[in-house]
């Protein structure tokens, strides 16, 4: 396969689903001319059955794609902007998620949630900045958050092949990353993956902050040696993956693009420290509290986390304790 862009990886695995399952169909606001350029090509390709374009009303699209699902198709449900996740979480979590639940496993509801953009983008502020997967790995719902081309492309085709509803969040901050996507393949859900090795400290960087804790732990090769671990999947998270990861280093960075209280760093930090006893407290790196992203870039830039902060915490915890 050619060096692909995340965007382009991510319209690769829906081609390739749609393909591969004639129950995979496609649903949204503006897909069928591709707005977020991730359904680019697929109408012509498919046709109007499976790409189809919905009214501004995602309560109600969103629903029928739990009835679809309920039915034996697999509907793919593309949210522009992630926001819009709030109006449909009792459809999601009190919906789909549950009736296998409250069914006893006589019905699946394999609908996946593709959000191409979630986080920041500059200039959308406050209402279209939002990335709020702690609030559907808090609600047991699986969720995906990929950092590489490679990874967007197999973690949105196991979401796809999942019996049980899966939130994909794809970070506005990686969605032009190129990489060599050589095998097209599906990356488990559940499984973690270590970036970068090391022996000093674990940095567990999630989404497009792999990148970012990669450059830092390059930076500081000479003074820490950082292991990078990017647990992909946030729920089901791949705590084993993890704490053997913290149990060599015995120090840990959280890195997280989300608000700071009730946020996926602290669940991870929690864990850790039930089970592992550091040398150092743990550190994280989120944005503040009840965070809204302004319209200004700086102050924008000001509020997301970011490498100076994430040095700042590496340089903390490792000092001897």
């Amino acid at each position: 396969m050619p060096r692909l862009s995340y965007r382009k990886a991510l319209n690769r695995a829906l081609a390739d689903e749609l393909a591969r399952d004639e129950e995979v169909f496609l649903l949204g606001e503006d897909i069928r001319v591709a707005a977020s350029a991730v359904t680019a090509g697929l109408l012509k390709r498919f046709g109007p059955e499976r790409v189809r374009d919905t009214p501004l009303s995602e309560q109600a699209f969103t629903s029928f794609a739990t009835g679809a699902a309920m039915a034996g198709a697999r509907p793919v449900v593309e949210f522009q902007i992630p926001a819009l996740l709030f109006l449909v979480f009792e459809q999601i979590v009190n919906h789909a998620h549950k009736f296998p639940l409250m069914t006893g496993g006589q019905c699946a509801v394999p609908v996946t949630y593709l959000v191409p953009g979630s986080g920041s983008r500059t200039g959308w502020a406050g209402q279209h900045s939002d990335h709020p997967y702690s609030l559907f790995t808090h609600a047991g719902v699986t969720t995906v958050v990929p950092a590489t081309p490679a990874d967007a492309y197999g973690l949105l085709v196991s979401a796809i092949r999942c019996d049980d509803p899966v939130v994909v969040f794809a970070p506005a901050a990686a969605m032009d990353t190129r990489a060599d996507v050589s095998d097209r393949v599906p990356v488990p859900l559940g499984r973690g993956r270590v970036h970068r090795a090391g022996d000093d400290v674990t940095v567990v960087a999630v989404g497009h902050l792999v990148h970012d804790a990669l450059a830092v732990a390059e930076e500081l090769a000479d003074e820490v040696s950082v292991e990078v671990f990017d647990p992909r999947t946030l729920y089901p998270f791949d705590w084993d993956g993890l704490l053997g990861s913290v149990a060599r280093t015995g120090r840990l960075v959280v890195v997280d693009d989300s608000n700071r209280s009730c946020g996926i760093a602290g669940e991870v930090i929690a864990t850790v420290v039930e089970q592992i006893r550091l040398h150092t407290p743990p550190r994280r790196v989120t944005r503040p509290d009840g965070a809204v992203l302004p319209f200004a870039p700086a102050l924008d830039r000001a509020v997301q986390p970011g490498r100076e902060l994430l040095r700042h915490a590496i340089h903390h915890v490792s000092k001897d304790g």
